[in-house]
C-alpha cells in the first residue's frame, strides 16, 4: 500500500494553479471550465476556489445560479481530497454522499470558496488506506464575495474507501 507521497502532493498543488488545470477542466469538468471556475490556492491545509458572476452563470434573479456555486464548493473539497488520493495503489474510491447548502446573500460578483479542512482530510485518507474500511467525513466551504461578506455555506459529506488490489 502506498502512503501519501509529499512530492506528489506538491506536484498536484502546483498543477492545480497552472494551464494544466484548465485542460483538466475542459476534459473532465467542462461546465467548470465554461463557468470560469479556478483554483486560486491549494495547500495541505486549505483550498480556495473562485467562480465569477457572468452571463453563463446567472439566474433570472440577477445572481449566480446556486448549482454553479455548488459546483465550485464541491471542487473546493474535492481538490483537497484528490491531492491525497490521486495515484494511490491500490486506488481510493471517493464519493460525495450528501450536500447541504445555506444561502445568506446574493452572489453578484466573484465568489471565493475556502475550505480549511485539509489536514483532517489527510488523516481520513490515511485511516482509509490503513484500515481498508469505508470512512466518512464532512468538509465545510464558506463562500465570500469580494467584500469578504459570507454569501453561502456548503457542507459535503464524503465517503472514501481503499479499493481491493486488482
Amino acid at each position: 500500500m502506498t502512503m501519501i507521497n509529499a512530492e506528489r502532493v506538491k506536484a498536484i498543488q502546483k498543477n492545480s494553479l497552472s494551464f494544466k488545470f484548465k485542460i483538466f477542466l475542459m476534459l473532465k469538468l467542462p461546465m467548470g471550465f465554461l463557468c470560469g471556475m479556478r483554483i486560486r490556492k491549494l495547500t495541505e491545509e486549505t483550498c480556495e476556489v473562485t467562480v465569477p458572476y457572468k452571463w453563463i452563470n446567472k439566474n433570472p434573479f440577477k445572481s449566480t445560479f446556486w448549482a454553479v456555486l455548488g459546483m465550485a464548493a464541491e471542487m473546493n473539497g474535492a481538490a483537497l481530497l484528490l491531492q491525497y488520493t490521486q495515484d494511490q495503489s491500490p486506488s481510493i474510491s471517493t464519493y460525495p454522499v450528501k450536500c447541504e447548502a445555506e444561502f445568506i446573500k446574493k452572489a453578484t460578483d466573484i465568489t471565493t470558496f475556502t475550505c480549511n479542512d485539509g489536514l483532517m482530510v489527510k488523516e481520513k485518507v490515511i485511516e482509509a488506506m490503513k484500515s481498508g474500511e469505508g470512512v466518512t467525513f464532512e468538509t465545510v466551504m464558506n463562500g465570500l464575495n469580494q467584500n469578504g461578506e459570507l454569501i453561502c455555506k456548503f457542507k459535503f459529506l464524503w465517503s472514501i474507501k481503499r479499493r481491493s488490489k486488482s
